[in-house]
């Protein structure tokens, strides 16, 4: 099927925003996707008129609108197994004091769709809609190392092993190996792997299907955190993961 090409310009430029470009006038955006400023102008036009993009007065700089917060609530709400696992989560930190994470993969990525930020750990790299590597994180490599061999050869094919610190994995046979050693242990780690005195563990989330679902993970500071202790936090997060999977009728 043919895609729509004014449909597939919209989407472009609202993905043109992020972390780093939250407000873009129309000659950025003219200059980012190519496109010439009468044909944008219709684009921006009907984007601004459904809540998808805003601005606070005329010839401001355009933003994303809070209809994109709505469909992204209602696609949260859509995913029952957020609901069930939020209360394992926040009981998981408030035992442990670390940040707890929530991601499910996409594409050649991880997203973050739920966090509870520890008392003794404030990780501030991640967030809810975040992607994440998945070979540079420990939720990434679970939610990875799970899928069909087919699933796991398509995304690693092409893959950007790029390195974030010096313990990153950027070889694809021996992150194979790392995802090898995921399904035998049933867990896997990020050694400062993805930030440098950040140390996290993941495990799987199991459906009634018995078809992973999603992972959650237990991020912790080095310095705060013994090996010992980091040992239990294990622990204590696979008996999450098996809590929210028996929930979900695993």
């Amino acid at each position: 099927m043919p895609l729509i090409q004014a449909v597939e310009r919209a989407l472009n430029i609202l993905e043109l925003f992020s972390e780093q470009k939250v407000e873009l006038n129309l000659a950025e955006i003219s200059h980012m996707t190519g496109l010439h400023k009468s044909t944008l102008h219709s684009l921006l036009k009907t984007l601004q008129a459904q809540g998808y993009i805003e601005q606070t007065e005329a010839n401001a700089p355009y933003r994303l609108g809070m209809k994109l917060l709505e469909r992204g609530y209602l696609v949260q709400r859509s995913r029952d197994f957020v609901a069930v696992a939020r209360p394992y989560l926040e009981d998981l930190s408030e035992r442990t004091g670390q940040t707890v994470h929530l991601g499910v993969l996409d594409g050649k990525a991880g997203v973050y769709v739920d966090k509870v930020e520890g008392t003794r750990s404030i990780i501030v790299y991640s967030r809810i809609g975040r992607r994440m590597p998945i070979h540079t994180t420990a939720i990434g490599k679970v939610l990875l190392a799970f899928q069909t061999p087919a699933v796991i050869g398509k995304t690693l094919d092409g893959y950007d092993f790029a390195a974030s610190t010096e313990n990153t994995i950027t070889q694809r046979d021996l992150f194979e190996a790392a995802l090898a050693r995921v399904r035998s242990d049933g867990f896997a780690v990020d050694e400062q792997e993805n930030v440098r005195g950040c140390r996290c563990a993941a495990v799987p989330i199991w459906g009634h299907d018995r078809k992973l679902v999603a992972a959650i993970s237990i991020s912790t500071v080095v310095e705060n955190v013994s090996m010992d202790e980091f040992k239990s936090l294990i622990e204590q997060l696979k008996a999450t993961g098996a809590s929210v999977s028996h929930d979900l009728g695993y």
